[in-house]
């Protein structure tokens, strides 16, 4: 499995330290868990780069993108932001929120699913159980969207695109550290998941699967 690597990303501008913050005005609390996440060990279909997170939704934030790839095809994707506020969050119920995105083509058979919605959410809610994480306040959406082809490339089949939007309130530690680095590990399982792959361990098969996909297609 490769570490997860990447550019350390924040927005505070340093000017008004905040208590316990280092020279950069990071807190050491959301340095850590950056640092955790940067060295996260997933699978090796999982291609993970950073990207420039949000600006406005936390005083401090991080933010990674990745892609199932299986040789020149990418079967999903999406993006995971870590969010932090030192001063904490009544909507978080704590200081770290993880915020994602994550998107793939689907086959008709699945797409067809009627508890596809309510499937694609135990996946994410699974992912997390099945590594034990302590997490809260979890919410988010499921969106299936068709799209059907005319004209000039009514040659192309229909496709159905499953995006999951949805956040979470990772548990901190005593030293005030959510693991952040499990937190991944559990957002990978999901990509994976979603992309179609099986489970890397045998304890993940419990959660609940619909019938595997058979890649994406070629127009």
């Amino acid at each position: 499995m490769a570490p997860a690597q990447g550019q350390f990303f924040d927005h505070s501008d340093g000017t008004d330290s905040e208590e316990g913050a280092d020279d950069d005005g990071v807190p050491p609390a959301f340095r850590s868990a950056v640092d955790a996440l940067r060295s996260a060990r997933l699978r090796p279909e999982l291609e993970v780069e950073p990207t420039r997170p949000p600006k406005r939704l936390a005083p401090h934030a991080y933010a990674m993108e990745a892609a199932v790839v299986d040789g020149e095809d990418d079967l999903a994707d999406g993006r995971l932001v870590l969010l932090h506020d030192p001063s904490g969050h009544d909507a978080w119920q704590g200081t770290f929120r993880l915020v994602t995105l994550v998107r793939a083509e689907l086959e008709p058979e699945m797409a067809a699913d009627p508890l596809l919605p309510e499937v694609c959410w135990s996946w994410l809610t699974g992912a997390l159980d099945a590594r034990g994480l302590s997490y809260g306040e979890a919410g988010g959406t499921v969106t299936r969207a068709g799209s059907h082809y005319f004209g000039a490339l009514s040659a192309r089949r229909p496709a159905t695109q499953i995006e999951i939007r949805a956040s979470w309130t990772p548990r901190e530690s005593r030293g005030g550290v959510p693991d952040t680095a499990s937190h991944l590990m559990a957002w990978g399982d999901l990509l994976c998941q979603i992309a179609g792959l099986p489970p890397s361990d045998p304890a993940d098969a419990a959660v609940v699967t619909l019938p595997q996909r058979r890649g994406p297609q070629v127009s």
